[in-house]
């Protein structure tokens, strides 16, 4: 049975949990149909979550098959949902909103006609008048109306009204600038502080730069590195130190290679959408770790991303490729396992983990309760390059978790997301140093948001929200272990 501690905790989860959908709903509700049916769509994400912890809470384990089956009824319904939250009038709504600010800006310049020339007049941006010129002829009535412009760094911010899909006016600006000034500038939708669109005008040379020979040198010298401790983590795996003992080195080998193939898999996921969408990326620079073989590699953009979509794409489909691999490892691993296996690990090592736990005990059933389980070596693998994609998944940064957050929710919700996953790291490396390496590591190279998408206004479709919302559900259930009393309830250990 549970302990009271145990049952605290998940009683708190359920409590939260519903508390925010309360919360949510009594927001919702001055927005009638619309907001009825955003709030359901927090609703269906949120129930795998409340089911899975309530009836544990209550007794009852449900099944990696029953859990995965939630998730995706769940994603089917919050698509649904968003189909008909749009066929009911939202984009209707925002382009009212915009057209009544821009009926309130002209009220306030009929009225204060001195007051509005003097707030309307422009700094002078850094920019031949000539091309500011042209710049400025872009703008429409049907498109963008500019009321305001300000100078930003080597360019200029036009502030104004949004007269029509986010989407289809920025191709159209976007169009019209390269029609008259050719490749020189770049055009940025984005929101401003108070929420507003904004169009940002930079000079083209102010485009992500390629790598330096130097920068490709020290690429690859952390990829050697990574070869070595992911040499170095399979060694002691099987109890022998590699940089001490490198004759071994044909012991190490198949399960390096195990782990190198998990961390390809992701960089080559990152590249096939990268190269779909024709962006640039530049060389991973890999990051060795002893304990796992590899953190992971930090991936910058060489080009700029058109939007938002894009950037989820790319984000996601990294550690979507190198967890698929990993996870057909640990299946295909428990199948193969058998008395003889190579490893024989202690039953307390499922309980490290939610997913590799309940897939544990789906294939081996009643041989977890054994002291020593004998696993075939893929399993061990297959757990570490999950891991490894599951710690890319961490919603901070530059991280693809950071990015596909970002994409999803915008800028200001991955700020927050990347200061709560710092504090939350902090505090578990009080007791796991794992998490106070990867803790330093975001601080000091991955704290960055990602720059701007040239459309950084409009959002990714419902399908790609879901799967983002899957990916950080499987990351979660990857590192978060089985409580003893869990455990025990589910026949390991």
């Amino acid at each position: 049975m549970f302990t009271l501690s145990e049952t605290s905790i998940l009683a708190a989860i359920l409590l939260v949990a519903l508390g925010i959908l309360g919360w949510g709903f009594y927001r919702a509700r001055p927005f009638g149909k619309l907001g009825i049916l955003a709030w359901l769509q927090s609703v269906v994400l949120m129930t795998p979550w409340l089911l899975f912890f309530g009836l544990f809470a209550a007794g009852i384990y449900i099944n990696i098959a029953g859990i995965l089956f939630l998730v995706v009824t769940s994603a089917g319904l919050y698509i649904f949902l968003g189909r008909q939250l749009r066929a009911a009038g939202q984009d209707a709504i925002l382009k009212q909103r915009a057209t009544e600010r821009l009926a309130a800006d002209s009220s306030l310049a009929a009225n204060s006609p001195q007051l509005a020339v003097a707030e309307l007049k422009p700094e002078i941006p850094p920019l031949p008048e000539d091309d500011l010129n042209a710049i400025k002829g872009i703008f429409g009535i049907d498109t963008f109306f500019a009321t305001e412009t300000i100078a930003y760094q080597d360019g200029a911010i036009f502030k104004g009204n949004l007269r029509g899909e986010a989407e289809e006016v920025h191709n159209r600006l976007t169009a019209s600038l390269q029609q008259r000034l050719g490749d020189q500038y770049r055009l940025f939708l984005v929101e401003n502080t108070d929420g507003r669109p904004v169009v940002i005008v930079l000079p083209s040379r102010n485009d992500p730069k390629p790598m330096l020979r130097s920068q490709k040198v020290f690429a690859g010298i952390l990829l050697i590195g990574t070869i070595a401790t992911s040499l170095e983590a399979a060694g002691l795996l099987l109890n022998f130190d590699f940089f001490g003992n490198p004759g071994r080195f044909r012991e190490a080998l198949p399960i390096g290679v195990g782990i190198l193939t998990i961390l390809v898999a992701h960089e080559i996921g990152h590249w096939i959408l990268a190269r779909r969408h024709q962006i640039r990326l530049s060389w991973p620079f890999f990051l060795p770790a002893v304990q796992i073989g590899s953190f992971g590699a930090i991936t910058r953009f060489e080009s700029l991303l058109p939007n938002r979509k894009v950037l989820f794409d790319i984000a996601l489909a990294g550690p979507a490729a190198g967890g698929i691999v990993s996870l057909l490892m640990v299946v295909t691993g428990l199948l193969l396992s058998h008395p003889g296996s190579l490893f024989q690990l202690p039953n307390q090592f499922f309980q490290g983990s939610i997913l590799v736990g309940s897939l544990a005990r789906v294939v081996l059933g009643s041989a977890l309760q054994s002291p020593l389980v004998s696993v075939h070596p893929l399993v061990v693998i297959g757990w570490l390059g999950l891991v490894i994609n599951a710690l890319n998944l961490m919603p901070a940064g530059q991280l693809d978790g950071g990015r596909i957050v970002q994409a999803i929710y915008g800028r200001k919700t991955a700020r927050r997301a990347t200061i709560a996953t710092l504090i939350l790291l902090a505090l578990v490396s009080l007791g796991n140093t794992l998490a106070m390496y990867w803790a330093i590591m975001i601080f000091f190279l991955q704290r960055e948001q990602e720059r701007p998408s040239l459309n950084e206004v409009t959002e990714p479709d419902d399908a790609r929200a879901a799967l983002g919302l899957l990916a950080l559900f499987l990351m979660i259930t990857t590192l978060l272990p089985l409580t003893p009393g869990l455990a025990g309830r589910l026949g390991i250990g």
